[in-house]
């Protein structure tokens, strides 16, 4: 009798315990149905997630140069998402001089960095009280990042002292062996000497760049003291530039091949028309002396290494091929399984076209080549001669610029930091 008794009680609160647990389940259930914010597993994940790091970072960004990508790659690692602000003509006229290439073009490249996330316009050259707030507030920056050689305003005080008063400054190493003031120099001293001499025997400016000169200072004659420098690449840069995977065994791999001389914004729309053709963008990059024998002794400006990491930080560009040759082979498109070879319209080396050595007969023969139609009118001559143009505004700059470059590396101490 006892035992049926607690057979009895044990079923009554079996059942209780079912209901119950039915009811409140379905209690949770109603409500993530009507307040899903209010969701359990809503909450825990939000407990669990963590805001991103958002870190910011400035910049002119004129004649935008491999330096500037090493610049915006170290400050991404810094956080988990870059901002970078994009300062105006006007703000650049005033502290610098007249930028080489205008807004919408800078523009157009910062937002092409395979590092960057988000771009903001017009952004003032010196971090204001006000727009720190508004970077603070609005965008939710928690750093605001800058490398470490000083950028200090006309009035002689530092462009992120509020940053830095504030506890939310971080800072990165410089890049060296280039800067936007270097690459002016050198399409100066290009235009000087091409002046002065144009004797084929006359060594040209890049094969200084290209071939192990030492960094040096150099008057031309008007006591601008332009600086020389020198790049030296690492495998650990290329590396860092690189992309981790490669193309699939059916991907649609797509080529294009040029000098990609002081790297611009018509490069970078014709190499995004180029990767949406397909799933692998692979670019192939002309040697300094194919780039003098087409275009001239005075080209490149830029030698090959510093051009290939130009591309190679272009979020359309997959894979580099470092030196590729001026002919498209038979054999080079079997080895890179090559599906399609493009060239865009606005190109400087066209007398291609007219010369009985086409370096695009085989792809052309195969009928895998397609002209693009380029989407900007631009090319390295037009930034040459920009420069040349307004050749005395930027030998003032340069002038200005050298000095504080000058005393930069007088007194350089060794930075870690990649």
């Amino acid at each position: 009798m006892g035992s049926d008794v607690g057979l009895e009680t044990s079923k009554r609160f079996l059942s209780t315990w079912l209901i119950g647990g039915l009811v409140a389940g379905l209690s949770v259930v109603a409500v993530t149905a009507a307040w899903p914010e209010y969701s359990p597993l809503n909450i825990v994940g939000k407990r669990k997630k963590k805001r991103p790091v958002r870190v910011y970072m400035d910049g002119c960004f004129d004649m935008m140069h491999y330096g500037h990508c090493n610049a915006l790659r170290q400050a991404r690692a810094l956080g988990d998402q870059l901002i970078v602000g994009v300062v105006s003509d006007e703000e650049i006229i005033v502290n610098k001089g007249p930028p080489v290439t205008p807004l919408n073009e800078r523009m157009l490249m910062v937002s092409a960095v395979k590092w960057v996330d988000e771009v903001i316009p017009d952004a003032p050259y010196a971090i204001t009280e006000e727009f720190m707030r508004k970077l603070f507030d609005e965008y939710n920056i928690d750093y605001i990042i800058h490398g470490d050689d000083p950028c200090i305003l006309p009035d002689g005080t530092d462009a992120y002292a509020l940053a830095k008063k504030a506890g939310r400054y971080k800072q990165i190493k410089r890049t060296e062996g280039v800067s936007s003031t270097d690459i002016v120099g050198r399409m100066l001293l290009c235009v000087r000497e091409r002046t002065s001499s144009e004797s084929p025997s006359h060594a040209s400016l890049q094969r200084q760049f290209s071939h192990g000169h030492n960094q040096k200072y150099d008057d031309g004659g008007s006591g601008s003291r332009t600086r020389v420098s020198h790049f030296l690449p690492t495998s650990r840069r290329i590396v860092q530039f690189s992309n981790e995977k490669g193309a699939g065994p059916n991907a649609r791999i797509v080529y294009i091949d040029g000098a990609f001389d002081l790297f611009h914004a018509g490069h970078v729309e014709i190499l995004r028309l180029a990767r949406e053709l397909g799933d692998f963008l692979l670019v192939g990059i002309h040697t300094d002396q194919t780039v003098s024998a087409n275009r001239g002794a005075h080209r490149p400006i830029m030698n090959l290494h510093e051009r290939s990491l130009s591309v190679l930080a272009c979020q359309y560009v997959d894979e580099v091929i470092i030196g590729a040759p001026w002919e498209i082979s038979k054999d080079m498109i079997t080895t890179f399984n090559i599906s399609l070879v493009v060239h865009g319209t606005v190109a400087e080396d066209d007398d291609y076209l007219k010369d009985s050595r086409d370096p695009y007969d085989v792809p052309r023969s195969m009928d895998i080549l397609k002209v693009l139609e380029s989407p900007l009118d631009i090319t390295t001559s037009t930034i040459i001669k920009r420069i040349v143009s307004n050749h005395e505004a930027y030998q003032k700059r340069n002038e200005r610029k050298g000095e504080s470059e000058r005393k930069y590396y007088e007194g350089k101490s060794y930075v870690s930091g990649d």
